[in-house]
């Protein structure tokens, strides 16, 4: 399922491409303040807020649950109940107000970079995004009301920001009917003043920059009562000295590594065209973390595999939060020595939509080809890569892989790179590589971590409550660091009053979320990576979690998905591959401790709930 929210202007659902129809102001509302809060649980106390105005009607829960409602049956499992709220799962993409922040600091980036014609054309692109006022159509007065002026003003500063690159571009000319447009609605931004005045001296107006100095002056003084800025007394003061520094200069061409688009018109050598010696040595890897224990055999597989002499690609998978990222992150720490040409770390964030082309992209910009130099057609960047890597000792991390096609062209084609894959899944299209499975982390491996982050004297009082809160953790090496930071963060708190909170299922995955470490998280991701490839997975995991430990008929199943037995077992091996059910001893599916949890969460909110199946005996389902 693709959605697109959008926000700046009318509040606008689509769904695959389809607009769904948002409802009455207050449903729209509730779509909004989700959307703006994406990807974090927001209470119903807080969501009410954002709905009325003054305070909310005794109905408001319910109200709130119907619109929720509702609005699941648009965008199906990406809503989530929680323990008395709701979290809306985006990607940032799927958002207007994402997509708007992301340009824009790319266009101001590009700005002090010193590339202003980069910079038009990405800030034209952020403002392109807006279709009228933020959250038009949805009820004022509201906690809502502060977002909707955050994102105008960041709007303001955006236009502005782009009229500063048009400037630095020589566009004077065409800037001065929106310069003044932009100042009759908002006539007291000093600096789009400044702008002006600077856009009528570089078209040979001086005396009419001076006038435009003197209406500024008279707002200011008649509408707040100041006198204008410094910056503007400044440029004032230039204008009437003829300052040469006000005179357009074009700005120098950026220097780019390389030169990709229209043929030269004499042959140029790959050598010369990027610069030979002058090749970008890139140090991406993250910071190799502190506390990290057990992991020995995976370890030296990973760095035997990485230093072998032949093409070396390497994939790493293991359920949701096993330490597949940290023991890559150590792995590629242990040889980045022997990779002195860099490292490349390239996060794809589980994110089924990202193109090998995109993952291409972000790979040879890091490799120092401007960003306007990158080709457009995906087999010329694989070509482009394949020629800049060879014979090279570069080091590339690629983490969050959900498709084999994603890291396909980066495969080394000779000796000299390496590729270091972290995924979900097995990945098993991928030809010639090593593949290390990251099992759950032993017990005793899970106490020493725990030891790491809270002291062995600690853990020493209540040996037997150490041993459950192990357990608890089901192998999670995230679980285990989430329980142990909690830990550490409250000194007074014994293992064993901790076990006693975790000891309700209900609460556990309240409990293993802690700043921006979070089990539920980590599954929600997962989970919705795997449904955008198979929209069965969703709803067979919701009925596997209403009744997680009964055991279940296939044709019964199937019959309630409206799926075959055979497209049942697809679907299982979809979520088996993704760890997220497992095979247990007698050949059926079962779902792994915390998944269950997850599952069970899915399963109580009432809009599934109406529709699990009825469960009855019978034999686990055969693998």
């Amino acid at each position: 399922m693709k959605l697109q929210i959008r926000l700046l202007g009318g509040v606008e659902l689509r769904v695959d491409g389809q607009v769904v129809a948002s409802g009455a102001a207050k449903r729209r509302a509730v779509l909004a303040g989700l959307a703006l809060e994406a990807n974090r649980a927001v209470s119903l106390p807080r969501l009410a807020e954002m709905v009325w105005a003054a305070f909310p009607p005794a109905s408001a829960v319910a109200n709130l649950r119907l619109y929720a409602a509702g609005l699941r049956r648009a965008v199906g499992g990406r809503l989530i109940a929680r323990r008395h709220a709701y979290e809306l799962r985006l990607a940032p993409y799927e958002l207007d107000v994402s997509e708007f922040g992301r340009l824009a600091e790319e266009g101001r980036a590009l700005l002090a970079a010193g590339d202003p014609a980069g910079a038009v054309t990405t800030l034209t692109a952020a403002l392109v995004q807006w279709r009228g006022p933020s959250g038009e159509g949805v009820p004022r007065g509201t906690a809502l009301d502060n977002r909707w002026a955050s994102l105008d003003e960041q709007r303001l500063q955006v236009f502005e920001e782009l009229a500063e690159a048009r400037l630095a571009v020589g566009d004077h000319g065409q800037l001065l009917p929106e310069l003044r447009g932009h100042l009759a609605a908002h006539p007291l931004r000093e600096r789009a003043w400044g702008q002006l005045m600077l856009a009528l001296y570089r078209c040979g107006d001086a005396s009419a920059a001076l006038t435009v100095y003197q209406d500024a002056r008279a707002v200011l003084g008649e509408q707040i009562g100041i006198e204008p800025g410094e910056e503007l007394v400044s440029l004032h003061r230039a204008v009437l000295d003829r300052a040469v520094e006000l005179a357009y200069t074009p700005a120098p061409a950026p220097v780019t590594m390389a030169s990709v688009g229209s043929p030269p018109a004499q042959p140029v050598s790959l050598t010369e065209r990027t610069g030979g010696a002058s090749w970008a040595v890139p140090r991406e890897l993250p910071a190799n973390l502190v506390t990290f224990v057990g992991r020995e055999r995976e370890m030296t597989e990973v760095v035997t595999a990485l230093r072998a002499g032949a093409p070396a690609t390497v994939v790493v998978t293991g359920a949701f939060g096993s330490g597949k990222t940290a023991l890559a992150v150590r792995a590629a720490h242990a040889v980045a020595a022997e990779f002195p040409d860099g490292q490349v770390f390239v996060d794809l964030g589980k994110r089924t939509s990202v193109t090998p082309g995109e993952v291409l992209a972000r790979v040879l910009r890091a490799l120092g080809i401007a960003p306007a130099e990158v080709p457009e057609d995906t087999d010329e960047r694989a070509g482009w890569f394949r020629s800049l890597v060879a014979d090279r000792r570069l080091l590339m991390v690629v983490d969050g892989v959900t498709r084999a096609a994603q890291v396909r062209p980066l495969l080394p084609a000779g000796p000299g790179p390496a590729l270091f894959v972290v995924g979900q899944r097995r990945l098993g299209g991928l030809d010639g590589v090593c593949h290390v499975a990251l099992r759950p982390l032993a017990a005793v491996d899970a106490r020493d971590l725990l030891e790491a982050l809270v002291g062995r004297e600690r853990l020493a009082v209540d040996p037997a409550a150490t041993g459950e809160l192990v357990r608890l953790c089901a192998g999670s090496v995230l679980a285990v660091r989430i329980a142990g930071t909690r830990l550490a963060a409250r000194p007074a708190m014994s293992v064993a009053a901790l076990v006693a909170q975790f000891a309700d299922g209900r609460e556990r995955l309240d409990l293993l979320d802690y700043e921006d470490l979070s089990v539920r998280r980590s599954i929600d991701t997962v989970v919705a990576a795997t449904h955008t490839e198979d929209e069965t997975a969703g709803p067979l995991l919701t009925m596997l979690g209403a009744v997680p430990d009964a055991l279940l008929q296939p044709e019964r199943v199937a019959q309630q998905l409206g799926i075959s037995s055979a497209r049942l077992r697809r679907t299982l091996d979809d979520l088996a591959d993704a760890h997220l059910v497992h095979l247990d001893e007698s050949g059926g599916y079962r779902l792994p401790a915390l998944v269950r949890e997850y599952a069970a969460e899915l399963a109580a909110m009432p809009t599934v709930a109406a529709c699990s199946l009825d469960w009855s005996a019978g034999r686990p389902l055969a693998a």
